[in-house]
């Protein structure tokens, strides 16, 4: 029997690339691959989808020799392979992104546009995705439910059990299931699973949270607008080049074309005093909730107003919030996906029983969410001869 454990809160359409990370994360090679099968999943199941493109937008000549290493490393990025399809990018000069979008600065000394940048309607996207889960042989959806327990079974049958409670959490029954093999892709609490079974603290496995808000905007400055603008990412930890935790405070449209601006960086922890236990698992959730905080909207339209000067700080509105789990702190440089095998009786001698954690699926979690089921499945199977399946 097999157990998928997720969780997921998307809101909003997602923007597909690969174009950010080092050539052979998981990250780039992962976000890649799944905008190819999203592309063709999305056409096959009727899931709406867009091309709308994407400009990085600079300013000066620091800016502006970042995006000529995108761009280069979009070149690079053709040595991936079949099923690989690299980004197309090109530069242009500001006078030319302004013919293209012209409500930008004049302060926009070039850009680079990405012809490949789509966005997709991710609820949709779920809804297919549970029905195939739904209509195949054995699949079998728990919406609702919480996962309170998880211990490992060895003898001539190996596995896990999975004490699991739906509904109220505070339930006193529930039911224990058996799983010779687990996924656990359960997303900001996908750590807590490993450190319950983990022998001492040091075995624990940390992961650290960022909240990002994104506003929504009605107002002036955006009437020509027709694909997503970003500016050049701000760096933040180590001094490399892929060193950032966010992509700025972005302009993205939605399947309606609706704008919205986002998403911050804010970094939060348990409050002070508070140790990990039953009351403090979960705290995050109350971050979740949109707050319209003015010094919040304020540092929005500043950011913004560097390639839109047009947009008027009155006409921005916090729309909703969500959280990226990250393996890395505030300092920490470039943080890849993270893939755990852990095996029932203890080892890795032997493939029977493993337990697969994602850690740190953030952006772009969600474009390479097909490519990472592919990973997943090989590494279920142990295929050493062909790590990414194509």
């Amino acid at each position: 029997m097999w157990i998928i454990v997720i969780m997921t809160s998307s809101h909003s359409p997602t923007s597909f690339l690969g174009l950010y990370y080092p050539p052979d994360s998981f990250k780039t090679r992962f976000c890649i691959r799944g905008r190819s099968l999203l592309k063709d999943y999305c056409q096959t199941r009727s899931v709406p989808v867009a091309w709308p493109g994407k400009l990085v937008v600079a300013t000066g000549q620091a800016q502006t020799q970042y995006i000529e290493k995108l761009h280069s490393h979009a070149q690079i990025l053709a040595n991936l392979g079949p099923g690989h399809p690299p980004p197309r990018t090109k530069l242009i000069s500001g006078d030319e992104a302004r013919i293209m979008q012209p409500d930008l600065s004049n302060e926009i000394t070039a850009a680079l546009l990405s012809h490949d940048t789509g966005i997709v309607d991710s609820h949709t996207l779920m809804q297919a995705l549970e029905a195939d889960i739904g209509e195949s042989e054995g699949g079998d959806l728990a919406l609702g439910t919480s996962v309170v327990r998880v211990d490992p079974v060895t003898g001539p049958e190996q596995g896990w059990v999975v004490q699991v409670v739906t509904g109220d959490s505070n339930a006193t029954q529930g039911d224990a299931i058996f799983a010779r093999n687990l996924i656990n892709a359960s997303g900001l609490s996908a750590n807590l699973v490993l450190n319950s079974l983990a022998r001492s603290k040091n075995d624990q496995v940390p992961l650290y949270f960022a909240r990002g808000s994104y506003a929504s905007y009605r107002g002036p400055g955006v009437g020509k607008v027709s694909t997503l603008i970003y500016p050049v990412p701000v760096m933040g930890g180590k001094k490399n080049d892929h060193g950032f935790h966010g992509l700025g405070t972005h302009l993205t449209l939605d399947m309606g074309g609706n704008v919205r601006f986002g998403p911050d960086v804010e970094w939060i922890e348990p409050r002070v005093g508070t140790e990990e236990d039953e009351t403090t698992i979960g705290f995050w959730q109350e971050y979740l909730r949109p707050e319209e905080d003015h010094k919040k909207l304020q540092a929005m339209h500043e950011a913004v107003t560097e390639f839109l000067p047009g947009v008027k700080l009155d006409g921005l509105s916090i729309d909703y919030a969500g959280i990226r789990p990250k393996t890395g702190q505030p300092t920490s440089g470039f943080q890849d996906f993270e893939f755990r095998i852990n095996y029932a009786n203890g080892t890795d001698s032997t493939s029977e029983g493993p337990m697969i954690t994602l850690l740190g699926i953030e952006s772009p979690g969600l474009t390479s969410a097909l490519a990472i089921a592919e990973h997943v499945e090989v590494l279920l199977y142990r295929d050493d001869s062909n790590e990414f399946k194509e």
